[in-house]
């Protein structure tokens, strides 16, 4: 039987990872944010990036949702060229290589980087396409994209955004995700969207369970069809969903850091991703935002190794559970299972190669 071995910060960080459940938009340096806020006059009332920091970055706020979505208000006020748009996507593909994550899934809302100076929002999809595509070669890492709709930005908008994904299925987006308000915005206006998103052969993936009741969960499935749930945790708090989900197998993307800044659970200690996986629920670590949190995903698998106690073999699992969950054609998924089952031993390594 192995025995809950430590695993040293050094070794987690050149473990080969897969992030499933990163927003761009929560990906930004903290650097290229301070230099965009001096050379175009962004309204931030910074004169250092430490004086920056509180306002794009958890700090002392409290754990609610409302503190942690407050920082993307501000941060919406930096996407104010084309060039400034591909040099966060470009970096945010870079900060992910450097914490050898191998695959990425980046996700992200073309509204959102084109409400502030109204850039038309196929425009900003074909930069974020073209850039990740660069950069992904350049930094050996292999990137799908995500397209975000928000429950509740304006119903029309939602429409334009299904239209841009689907036109460039096969152009690296991979998948719909559905974001945003879910006490107060149910998903039914959005069932037509992700039944065609279905049929176009684009992965589905639905934040639910996080603010709201383990009922978002069965609601993402049942009316959605998701393959995956962001977050979902809180599904472990109904025996009908949690049932459901045994069943049914949706792949969580579970973010650690971000759940304790928002108030998801109020220590770390009590976060139940332990309880998931032992009872068979298949659950995977993810950044989340990396700025907004401070976090890698590195930092991640750390907390998850010292806090909650999972082992290096649990480690393995949740990465072949991640590669056989990505929002990839069958060949493609296939050979990353493959790369993934050769890259990790299954005994827990001195280091990696």
């Amino acid at each position: 039987m192995q025995t809950n071995q430590k695993i040293s910060r050094d070794v987690l960080h050149a473990m080969p990872k897969i992030d499933l459940h990163r927003h761009l938009e929560g990906s930004l340096r903290l650097q290229t944010l301070f230099e965009v806020a001096q050379k175009h006059d962004i309204d931030v009332s910074a004169e250092t990036i430490e004086e920056l920091r509180p306002q794009v970055q958890i700090t002392d706020d409290p754990q609610t949702s409302d503190a942690f979505l407050s920082k993307f208000h501000v941060l919406r006020l930096f996407y104010c060229t084309p060039e400034i748009i591909k040099r966060f996507v470009w970096e945010a593909v870079a900060d992910a290589a450097e914490d050898n994550i191998h695959y990425l899934e980046l996700r992200f809302s073309p509204q959102a980087l084109s409400r502030v100076y109204g850039f038309p929002i196929y425009e900003v999809t074909d930069w974020v396409i073209e850039t990740s595509q660069e950069a992904a070669e350049f930094f050996n890492i292999k990137v799908g994209l995500i397209i975000t709709l928000v429950r509740h930005d304006p119903f029309e908008q939602a429409q334009k955004i299904m239209r841009v994904a689907v036109d460039r299925k096969d152009q690296g987006i991979v998948g719909i995700d559905l974001a945003g308000d879910e006490v107060r915005y149910p998903p039914e206006p959005f069932i037509p969207f992700f039944k065609e998103a279905k049929e176009e052969g684009l992965g589905i993936t639905i934040h639910a369970g996080e603010w709201a009741s383990a009922y978002g969960v069965a609601q993402a499935l049942d009316k959605l069809g998701a393959d995956r749930i962001g977050h979902g945790i809180r599904a472990l708090e109904n025996s009908k969903v949690l049932r459901m989900v045994l069943e049914r197998k949706p792949v969580f993307e579970v973010c650690l850091t971000s759940n304790l800044q928002t108030g998801v659970v109020m220590q770390m200690s009590h976060h139940p991703f332990a309880d998931m996986l032992d009872v068979g629920l298949p659950a995977t670590l993810n950044t989340d935002d990396p700025t907004v949190s401070n976090c890698t995903l590195t930092d991640e698998y750390d907390i998850a190794v010292n806090e909650l106690g999972i082992t290096y073999a649990k480690l393995r699992d949740m990465t072949l559970t991640s590669a056989k969950a990505a929002f990839l054609p069958d060949s493609e998924k296939k050979a990353l299972i493959q790369y993934f089952e050769n890259l990790l031993p299954l005994q827990q390594p001195e280091t990696f190669a």
